[in-house]
């Protein structure tokens, strides 16, 4: 809804000391623009304000600046000055116990949307009870002296471990003399060399032979004892 004609003056007024710097006539306007008034009306405030005496002004050039009477305002003294920089540090102080709370709620808060919703825990405990009746059963078969894998098929997972280990051991065997004979003369050191060439042995990855080979080693033994 925009001001009565004869409250324009008062508005422009009141900005004007609110703010109390420097302004032109576009300033003000740019910021009144919410009281839909127009640039017009607000130059004849400001030339009214000042011909009136209610608000300063300076020519440069072409261009008026305006800008809120000094005389109305309180200047503090150099105690006041002291005072104000003291409540101003305990409000600075203030502020950041405010900040750090704040960020502490927010912390909580991402804590508490990150846990599980009733709902979920239901979901999750259902599912847990299922596995858990599942091992159940499983370990009473084994009491029970049940065999769950048939010896024919343990023997050919073994016979299919044991080829696949000594082919391992076979082409480890090939790699390590075609390796030995390319680094032998080669100018090169052997690690920059394999780097340069993307190969990786065995323990670059965190794998044994001999330590699966130990593992079929070992179950033979159990077998005829």
């Amino acid at each position: 809804m925009a001001p009565k004609s004869d409250s324009v003056e008062v508005i422009v007024l009141n900005y004007v000391n609110e703010l109390n710097r420097p302004l032109n006539s576009q300033n003000v306007a740019d910021a009144l623009q919410k009281f839909n008034l127009k640039k017009t009306a607000i130059q004849k405030a400001l030339d009214t304000l000042s011909d009136s005496g209610q608000i300063s002004f300076k020519e440069y050039g072409k261009q008026k600046i305006y800008i809120a009477r000094q005389d109305q305002f309180k200047i503090p003294n150099v105690q006041e000055l002291d005072q104000m920089k003291k409540e101003n540090s305990k409000l600075q102080d203030e502020l950041e116990a405010q900040k750090k709370a704040i960020a502490e709620v927010e912390t909580e808060n991402r804590a508490l949307q990150s846990n599980l919703t009733l709902e979920e825990i239901r979901t999750k405990q259902a599912k847990l009870k299922t596995e858990v009746s599942l091992m159940e059963e499983k370990l009473e078969k084994l009491r029970t002296g049940i065999v769950l894998v048939k010896p024919e098929d343990k023997k050919a997972i073994e016979e299919a471990y044991h080829e696949k280990i000594n082919q391992w051991r076979k082409r480890k065997r090939i790699f390590k003399e075609l390796w030995d004979t390319l680094t032998e003369n080669s100018p090169k050191d052997s690690k920059e060399f394999k780097e340069e060439l993307g190969i990786e042995f065995d323990e670059d990855v965190g794998v044994s032979l001999q330590l699966y080979g130990e593992i079929m080693t070992s179950n033979k033994r159990k077998r005829a004892s």
